[in-house]
């Protein structure tokens, strides 16, 4: 009698509806003509990877794709090891991270961060064209293909999480800490990617100890910060604005911030410039990010999604022309040392 064998792994946490979403035009964006989904999806990817990949791709249209969000979502490992497991995604060609201004209704250009993800992987240059075609679209986002009623469940999740193996190049992934005593009452974590307002606000404390912010300060400053944005002006404008003329102490960060932002509101210039019949339209502008460290590049520049020295961390292999001029060069230098 032939036995049946029942794998004993925990199945992937279930996709929640309050899932957290990012904001109006960043998160998760499905690239498209992708195959249609299997169970043999991302068979050849290890035992992690496989089930990352699992859960970002039933994830829904602009969810948040933050590293901290998605270990929040995953029990099973934390940042650490959900951060190595995108870039290994990256290499193998599922997903690309990008940076690209939006213009809107008033036509004003805004950047936002997404993240281009594909169930079929796709190699460099194939993501180089669609990106190049994504710069002179509209700034919509293609639509998925995945159609909403498919019940497909996410991969199984590794039988053994505690003994994962360590990533060869960023170091031993670590494990979530435990969920803290409902007593505590935490605060409650911003659940969608903070936006350029939000991170100009969070960098005056690093860049001058007298204005530091708290989390809840920056967001309470948000929506000002980002009405200056809107006007017009950028990051280094806003922080000039912000820091200039400070006092010797200042005994109220939020107080001072709140009343600078309100009072030194930038006008906000009227569009009278019409282009002339003819020109053509304005495009729009896509940077890449690598992956790994975040750093914007021309798409050419980031082959697998990942700069130059990420790309060298993460593959330390000698090419072997640099191997053969290092040969030579020490064949040279034991002929020099023979002569003397």
């Amino acid at each position: 009698m032939a036995t049946q064998h029942i794998s004993s792994a925990l199945p992937a946490p279930a996709l929640s509806a309050a899932y957290p979403m990012a904001s109006p035009g960043y998160g998760k964006r499905s690239a498209p003509h992708q195959l249609p989904r299997t169970r043999e999806d991302f068979c050849l990817l290890p035992t992690r990877e496989r089930y990352v990949a699992g859960f970002v791709d039933h994830l829904p249209e602009g969810a948040a794709m933050s590293v901290k969000q998605l270990a929040k979502q995953l029990p099973l490992y934390g940042q650490q090891a959900i951060s190595t497991a995108l870039t290994a995604l990256s290499v193998a060609g599922h997903l690309r991270r990008v940076r690209c201004s939006v213009t809107n209704a008033s036509d004003e250009t805004r950047w936002v961060f997404r993240t281009f993800w594909s169930r079929t992987a796709r190699d460099s240059e194939w993501w180089n064209a669609y990106l190049a075609t994504e710069n002179n679209g509209p700034d919509e986002a293609p639509a998925p293909d995945i159609p909403a009623s498919e019940a497909t469940p996410p991969p199984p999740a590794p039988e053994e999480p505690r003994t994962e193996p360590a990533p060869e190049a960023t170091g031993v992934p670590q494990q979530r800490t435990p969920d803290q005593a409902p007593d505590t009452a935490p605060a409650q974590p911003r659940t969608a990617e903070p936006g350029p307002a939000y991170l100009a606000l969070a960098h005056l404390g690093r860049n001058d100890h007298r204005l530091a912010l708290s989390a809840d300060d920056c967001t309470a400053l948000e929506p000002l910060a980002t009405q200056w944005l809107d006007r017009g002006v950028n990051i280094d404008y806003l922080t000039h604005a912000l820091t200039a003329g400070l006092p010797a102490q200042v005994d109220s960060p939020l107080g001072l911030l709140r009343r600078r932002l309100t009072d030194r509101m930038p006008p906000r210039l009227p569009n009278n410039e019409n282009p002339p019949p003819g020109s053509p339209a304005p495009t729009r502008r896509i940077l890449m990010e690598c992956t790994d460290c975040g750093r914007p590049g021309q798409p050419e520049a980031l082959p697998d999604g990942l700069c130059r020295p990420c790309r060298t961390t993460h593959h330390p292999d000698t090419p072997p022309a640099e191997a053969a001029d290092v040969r030579a060069r020490m064949t040279n230098l034991r002929d020099l040392l023979k002569s003397v």
